[in-house]
């Protein structure tokens, strides 16, 4: 029963998303509320968030707060790179890349040093938090709109590791299929970028 809730929650998350309008620029994105709301209006956004919240589970340890922490500086330092004026190229095709490999990882649960896991979850948030910042149409208010999807981010990694710590998760098949579910989306993600 619990397995149907988190494939019913799963469902409804994927079906509210927008990905075709994640990172478009249209619409006027400037504060807090719209922060809070962005990263809802993309599967890519919400699959890599519950998979890292996942991954993090099944590695177990440190690496429950590290991986999450990790991404969230990184995420804002992502942020900071477009506000500063930094060009960071292709920066929609890293975040196609890491809702593949995101996948990949909670789908094999793959054993890596804790550096590297560190590491390409801080790859995955810097493009996530500069495509984040991109949509900005005016930065009167980028700090209330960067707190804003920081703040949905974490819960969203809370979501996934709860997901996880209750068990629903560490069944293999729910995790092989929410995986698999991020490598194929990835892989149409980057075909279309």
């Amino acid at each position: 029963m619990k397995v149907n809730r988190l494939v019913i929650f799963t469902g409804l998350l994927l079906i509210l998303s927008l990905p075709v309008q994640a990172h478009t620029g249209a619409g006027t994105v400037h504060g807090f509320a719209d922060g809070l709301l962005h990263p809802l209006m993309g599967v890519d956004h919400l699959l890599v968030m519950l998979a890292i919240g996942l991954w993090a589970v099944s590695r177990g340890g440190r690496s429950l707060w590290l991986l999450p922490l990790s991404f969230l500086l990184m995420m804002a330092a992502g942020a900071g790179l477009y506000l500063a004026g930094v060009t960071v190229n292709a920066a929609e095709t890293w975040v196609a890349v890491s809702v593949l490999v995101s996948g990949l990882l909670v789908c094999g649960n793959y054993r890596i040093a804790t550096g590297l896991a560190i590491a390409l979850v801080a790859g995955f948030a810097l493009s996530h938090g500069y495509v984040h910042a991109a949509e900005l149409q005016t930065e009167t208010h980028a700090d209330k709109y960067v707190l804003g999807f920081l703040l949905t981010t974490a819960l969203l990694h809370v979501l996934g590791i709860v997901a996880g710590l209750s068990g629903i998760a560490r069944v293999k098949i729910i995790n092989a299929g929410f995986g698999l579910l991020c490598a194929v989306i990835g892989t149409v993600l980057l075909a279309g970028v």
